[in-house]
């Protein structure tokens, strides 16, 4: 596949763009400042591009299979970045004719299964309250994806490690695993490589965790 990556600079991102070309797949990283990007390979192109231009970012998008998205908040002063950026994704998409496109979240957004142990929900409360801002700036963005005319899938994980690549872990498409509280950012980008061929995923919310 031929491939557009956002965020490629990030842990997600840059775990997306490595495991996409160890794949075999063409990938476009989209980058502020390519210096930043410690990947690199055959059938990789970097593109420098102001993220907030919908127009300068659609050379990039155009006559891609799909568009993955790595972007989010790296702290609460970064808040509103996700949708603000996601939304000029989209603009591109739209006007380069591209409809799939794979984002990732974060699992406190959805609502926890009735079954989930009490601390775990307290826990996922607690930690949604301290970063309401983070968490408001991605439910944005799913609004956003929910508005757009792309075949999305949001990916939502638990908190992230730096842990190495499983790709054992647990999906549950339009919800989040009981006892999910971890997961490998290796791992994530291994889910959202998987859901971009998986009709199943689109315009879902998907729950990953270990």
């Amino acid at each position: 596949m031929n491939l557009t990556v956002f965020g490629a600079t990030g842990g997600v991102g840059g775990e997306i763009v490595r495991q996409a070309l160890s794949s075999g797949h063409r990938v476009t990283a989209v980058v502020r400042d390519p210096a930043r990007l410690g990947v690199t390979g055959e059938g990789l192109e970097v593109v420098r591009a102001d993220l907030a231009d919908p127009e300068a970012l659609r050379p990039a998008v155009t006559g891609r299979d799909a568009v993955l998205s790595g972007l989010g908040a790296r702290s609460r002063k970064d808040a509103g970045v996700t949708a603000r950026l996601t939304r000029t994704v989209l603009r591109a998409m739209e006007a380069g004719g591209v409809r799939r496109l794979v984002v990732v979240s974060a699992a406190p957004l959805a609502t926890p299964p009735h079954n989930d142990p009490p601390l775990d929900r307290a826990v996922r409360a607690v930690v949604r309250a301290a970063l309401k801002d983070v968490y408001a700036d991605l439910a944005e963005m799913e609004a956003e994806l929910v508005r757009s005319a792309t075949d999305w899938t949001s990916l939502r994980p638990p908190r992230l490690t730096d842990g190495p690549l499983t790709g054992s872990y647990r999906r549950v498409v339009g919800g989040i695993p009981r006892k999910g509280r971890f997961l490998a950012r290796a791992d994530v980008a291994h889910a959202m490589l998987s859901a971009v061929a998986d009709p199943g995923t689109v315009k879902q919310t998907v729950g990953v965790a270990y």
